[in-house]
């Protein structure tokens, strides 16, 4: 075995700028220096033994000068010197000077200082020599006596270690000495050594000592209930006939004070038992921690606990009748903890508890409109929209008390929330034909307070398809009137102005002015100049406000809304001269709408699209045929009920997938599972979770895709330098989260010995690395394992470069050096997929500044290239499969993913098969990347570009 790889309990760092000092000067400084030179010289030593240095010249005049000193500092010093010295000649027998040592240790048992007493025990944790230890046994067991905590509990962990390390003949009695030394314990902390010693020491007696005391756990400190949580688990786990056993303690551990040992135990009550009572108690326990616990980090694991509690069909019904505790999480403030909070209660939400469900969130919503200091307001109503908005969807009785209370926020300041109204509020008049005079009466109220032109878009355009009463039409006619203002538009502004402007304020006529526009197209500006005082925007009506500011979107929208009334009207009232009239009147709105688009009042002028819609309204008014009218009154309406009916298709699909994925049935025919020899993908609720929770930690858990763990290894090894090279390197690169671990193999192919080995990395991009690895000393054909870590800040491509230096062993030359290979980190380690509603995708599209396109392949397959760019990128397409069927030459659609860093990555792929070019061409087309960073974006076109380029390989 390589110094390297010896078990290192002590990492000093090691300054690199000093020179080494000589064994001479070192020697003579132990031997005639003051306390604070001895100490210096000691740490000197200690650093060159660790850096391959044997200096055993130095042994006894350590042991002679330094090991009688009463110092603290020295003491300390020392412990760690002893750790690391080599303790045995080369043939593996003891040193004679080692006696010594462990007759100095001996005394160091019996110090009065506790202190001494305490730090010496934990040294002995670390000796793996039994001829060392064996003296000590007498003096380690009267430790156990000792009136203070701290050696008592440290003399227990030295006998646990001792114990375990095979030297059970050097303290045969260890499980029953602990034992009788844990009934008498009073103290928290040594008494949980001693439990955790004899769980795997002696389960059975931990079990015996557990039963005496079963009733005055409660009465436990944590640290101790915590190891008693983890027996009970073990025991249970290895034979399931305990459960009964120890059930009602785990029961008992749920009222525990400390939160730790709360959320163990529920855990460990689950996987013991799957009774309704068991899995209520459990539930509430998590919640309950929800709510107390203030660090928001807490709140969303035992959230995620409690989802995958809901996951297994049988705990579901239980954790239904737990609705309205969750709902108390809403309390707090953090958005992500609420956003999980609302989708688990929607998950869960059934015909008995939908009522109350739908109260607590209309109280909600009530709140949020008195709320405007928090930033996360806006967005928490939006939430609470979209929840009441499914739930009104999946309980239709529902829709009746959720709508009047959402419809006052159509005039919201914040436009996303009212458009998540607005569209819930399409929905439900689409599909409760009984709502619909209730909505349209609501509608016409707030009509007129709405100040968002996309809100106003919309509502006209709900207005205009769902008034079916000659007195709902010509109250929509009153509100346009009302939104628009006196008209014709243009000579009553004129007017205003000419009542405003003072005589020497004339508005003056200057040279007209070409502009060219962002498409490159010119535009003619007016010849008025725009001298006129500002006008009182609070003054205006609001459609007027929209039109003056240049918007005539609103009013394409506004003439097929007249048009559509109109129509309706005709069809309802008889009477001609009263037919006539009202078509009069929406095409002289359309007019004098059309006069301001041309003339030089609004701020942009009218589009040649919303003229050529405007006019298209006032030839269909102008000419009544019954195709416009159907074209007009009945296929708009069909096209929104197709559109609903396949999104709602769409999330029963969505929905039917997952329940498949919940409902795991075991056969009588299927293979039993071992820990050891299943991936990670196979392993089921029945594994042991306290294993499964370590290997988290430690970054041991396999990627869902590697099937065969050892192979998926295997893949990530990157050679570093050549097969001729002195030295031969590679490196095994670890993702975990937000570190990389390095695992580097370093290989001495010469035959000399390699002293000062150092492995120097340097990294490029948002890459850093922890700490500089330690110098070793390779001898000849030696090999070594070097670990660094390097720490990732963000979803970037990272580069990690660098050399390895080395002396010669006897050589007079300079340091040796060999160049390392870079190493590239995959951004798709990073990379999850993820799904956002089409606005949101849209609303990130236009404000992410970085775009990146890229398209260079050789797949002819539209839907194939598809597949192959989602596999490659970890993309989720959010354009549903339906919109994908099909052939038709081409193809659009959108795919997001999310870094877990938070990064948010869109891209849009537009893709054509150009027939003409015959049956083997490949796709043309191209894929635009946005994200908010300019690396992400660099980074996932390069990824997508590599992939092309080894599929045409």
């Amino acid at each position: 075995m390589t110094a390297a790889e010896n078990v290192c309990y002590t990492l000093i760092n090691v300054p690199m700028d000093s020179e080494p000092p000589s064994e001479i000067s070192l020697k003579n400084d132990l031997e005639k220096g003051d306390v604070k030179l001895k100490t210096e010289a000691l740490k000197k030593v200690i650093i060159m033994i660790l850096n391959g240095e044997k200096l055993p010249g130095l042994l006894m005049t350590i042991i002679r000068f330094v090991l009688p000193l009463q110092d603290h500092t020295i003491k300390k010093l020392l412990l760690v010197f002893w750790e690391i010295v080599p303790k045995t000649t080369p043939d593996g027998r003891l040193l004679q000077e080692m006696i010594l040592v462990c007759d100095a240790y001996r005394k160091d048992l019996q110090h009065p200082n506790e202190f001494i007493r305490g730090s010496t025990l934990r040294f002995l944790c670390k000796l793996k020599e039994a001829e060392l230890l064996e003296p000590l046994m007498p003096a380690i067991r009267a430790c156990l006596e000792h009136r203070h905590s701290y050696v008592r509990r440290n003399a227990v962990l030295a006998i646990y270690t001792i114990y375990r390390q095979n030297f059970e003949h050097l303290i045969p009695d260890a499980p029953e000495l602990i034992h009788d030394f844990l009934v008498n314990e009073k103290d928290a902390s040594c008494k949980r050594n001693a439990f955790m010693m004899l769980i795997h020491a002696d389960q059975d007696r931990a079990l015996d000592y557990l039963s005496t005391c079963i009733d005055q756990v409660q009465t436990f400190g944590d640290i101790l209930q915590l190891v008693i949580v983890e027996l009970i688990y073990k025991v249970c786990h290895a034979n399931p006939s305990e459960r009964a056993r120890f059930i009602r303690c785990i029961y008992n551990l749920l009222q525990s004070s400390s939160p730790a040992v709360k959320y163990e135990a529920a855990g460990t009550l689950v996987t013991l038992s799957s009774a309704p009572t068991a899995i209520k108690a459990a539930a509430q326990c998590y919640i309950d921690l929800i709510i107390k616990e203030s660090d928001n980090n807490v709140k969303l694991i035992v959230l995620d606990r409690l989802i995958e509690l809901k996951e297994h069909p049988s705990h579901e019904r239980v954790l239904q009748d737990l609705v309205m505790d969750i709902l108390r999480v809403l309390s707090t403030p953090d958005l992500e903890v609420r956003k999980k909070t609302l989708q688990l209660a929607l998950d869960l939400v059934s015909s008995r508890n939908v009522e109350e469900l739908v109260i607590v969130l209309k109280k909600e919503v009530i709140k949020t409109n008195n709320v405007t200091e928090h930033e996360d307001t806006d967005k928490y109503r939006q939430l609470l929209v979209r929840t009441l908005h499914s739930c009104s969807v999946r309980f239709p009785d529902m829709a009746a008390n959720v709508i009047p209370v959402l419809m006052e926020f159509l005039s919201d300041n914040n436009e996303a929330a009212a458009a998540d109204v607005l569209e819930f509020v399409r929905e439900a008049i689409q599909r409760f034909d009984n709502l619909r005079p209730l909505i349209v009466e609501k509608m016409l109220e707030v009509f007129h307070s709405i100040k968002s032109v996309k809100i106003y878009r919309g509502a006209l355009w709900i207005l205009g398809e769902y008034c079916s009463t000659k007195e709902d039409i010509q109250s929509v006619m009153t509100e346009v009137r009302r939104s628009l203002g006196e008209i014709p538009i243009v000579e009553s502004e004129i007017k205003k102005e000419a009542g405003e402007l003072k005589p020497e304020e004339e508005v003056s006529v200057g040279p007209v002015q070409k502009l060219v526009t962002e498409m490159g197209t010119y535009a003619t500006q007016s010849a008025l100049s725009s001298s006129r005082p500002a006008k009182k925007e609070e003054d205006r009506p609001p459609l007027r406000g929209f039109l003056l500011d240049g918007d005539f979107f609103v009013a394409a929208s506004l003439a097929t809304t007249l048009t559509k009334i109109a129509l309706r009207y005709m069809s309802l009232v008889q009477e001609k001269k009263k037919q006539n009239s009202f078509n009069a009147e929406a095409m002289l709105l359309m007019a004098t709408i059309l006069h301001l688009g041309k003339s030089s009042l609004p701020k942009k002028p009218i589009t040649d699209d919303d003229v050529d819609r405007i006019s298209l309204c006032l030839k269909v008014l102008s000419e009544c045929s019954p195709l416009m009218n159907d074209i007009f009154n009945k296929e708009c309406r069909q096209s929104l009920s197709h559109m609903l009916s396949a999104k709602l298709e769409e999330e029963k699909l969505s929905q039917k997938k997952e329940s498949e994925k919940r409902n795991v049935t075991i056969q009588p025919d299927d293979p039993i599972s071992f820990m050891q020899l299943t991936a990670k993908n196979e392993m089921s609720s029945k594994e042991d979770q306290f294993q499964l929770s370590l290997l988290a930690a430690m970054g041991n858990t396999q990627r869902k895709e590697a099937a065969d763990p050892l192979a998926s290894k295997l893949n990530k090894v990157t050679q570093l330098t050549g097969f001729s090279d002195p030295v031969y390197a590679e490196a095994y690169v670890h993702v975990n989260q937000y570190d990389i671990v390095l695992d580097v193999l370093v290989v001495n192919q010469t035959s000399d010995t390699l002293q000062n080995c150092t492995l120097e990395l340097a990294t490029l991009g948002d890459l850093k690395l922890v700490e500089k690895p330690s110098p070793l000393t390779l001898a000849p054909h030696d090999f070594a394992n070097i670990k660094a870590n390097v720490k990732v800040a963000s979803t970037e491509n990272g580069i990690i470069f660098g050399n390895v230096v080395y002396d010669v062993s006897g050589a007079a030359s300079d340091r040796n050096c060999v160049v390392l290979s870079d190493i590239h980190i995959d951004i798709m380690d990073y990379i999850q997929p993820a799904s956002c509603t089409d606005a949101e995708f849209r609303q990130m599209w236009a404000e992410f500044e970085w775009e990146n396109k890229v398209m260079n392949t050789n797949i002819i397959d539209l839907n194939e290239y598809l597949q192959h760019i989602l596999k490659s990128t970890n993309m989720k397409c959010l354009t549903p499969e339906k919109a994908l069927s099909g052939y038709c030459g081409f193809m659009a659609a959108n795919l997001y993913a999310r870094s877990i860093f938070g990064e948010d990555a869109l891209a849009n792929v537009s893709i054509e098969k150009p027939i003409h070019l015959g049956p083997e061409a490949p796709v043309t087309g191209h894929i635009r990347i946005r994200a908010k960073s300019q690396g992400m974006a660099l980074s996932l076109g390069d990824k997508i570009n590599l992939s092309q380029k080894k599929t045409s390989l």
